[in-house]
């Protein structure tokens, strides 16, 4: 970043510069696409010159912090399981520009049993190697609005997230992040830090993802499967079809 070295993350290759952007800004080193003035592949080659396109160098706009100097305090994504413990979540609360609690949207059941197979529908490299996580961004009727895969499920999310900064789409007000594997605290994490006020899983939470999405006023799905789930913070938000068209827009008002 400014021409100096700030993280190394291992990564399917595509989308690089949505993944920069979207750990960016889920870190909370930016608060939105106006912060990062270029994103440019770095000139790197392998022994036999040719361009590895590996190393993306990120110059920030006048102003923004450097964040060089707090890096361990503030880049949770280093472990695949997160961080653990209370000083984790005030410092989300602490960082985070938007609380997902002050989001009216709501969501039909009907909907959200859909969401899984079109995340799959969307898996085309899975389809290919069996091997890739993914996630991907809807609107609260069902819309997909981006769909990425990564080797890293916290990729994925980036790359996902990044493509909505980028798009204009901060905060991610009225989605859902759908995500094909389970549901833990550095997804939640990102999901907070992006604005978005659902995050549903095919598999389950982890006890402090739970914990952050009650604090954060997030809806928290997990088991998502077939015509099934749990849902384990955010209850209000799930509503049947009728109710949440109404409340959405999108329906008749109700008595």
């Amino acid at each position: 970043m400014n021409g100096r070295a700030l993280a190394v993350t291992m990564r399917t290759p595509g989308d690089d510069v949505e993944l920069v952007h979207g750990f960016l800004l889920t870190e909370g080193v930016i608060g939105g696409r106006e912060d990062v003035l270029e994103a440019r592949y770095c000139d790197s080659r392998d022994a036999d010159g040719r361009h590895t396109f590996n190393v993306l160098d990120v110059l920030l706009a006048p102003g923004v912090p450097d964040p060089h100097a707090d890096v361990e305090r503030r880049f949770y994504t280093t472990s695949s399981c997160g961080v653990c413990g209370k000083a984790s979540l005030d410092a989300v609360r602490t960082i985070a520009r938007f609380t997902p609690g002050d989001d009216p949207v709501r969501l039909s059941t009907a909907e959200l049993v859909e969401l899984p197979q079109r995340l799959r529908a969307a898996q085309r490299v899975f389809d290919t190697t069996g091997g890739l996580h993914a996630a991907a961004l809807f609107t609260a009727d069902g819309e997909l609005l981006a769909a990425r895969e990564d080797v890293g499920r916290h990729n994925a999310v980036d790359k996902v997230l990044g493509r909505a900064l980028i798009e204009g789409r901060y905060p991610a007000r009225g989605t859902v992040l759908m995500v094909s594997g389970r549901a833990s605290f550095e997804l939640v994490q990102k999901a907070v830090m992006a604005g978005v006020p659902v995050l549903a899983a095919v598999s389950a939470p982890s006890s402090l993802a739970v914990d952050l999405a009650l604090t954060s006023g997030m809806t928290l799905v997990g088991f998502l499967r077939g015509e099934s789930m749990n849902v384990y913070a955010g209850a209000e938000r799930v509503l049947d079809a009728a109710a949440a068209a109404a409340v959405n827009g999108g329906g008749p008002d109700l008595p």
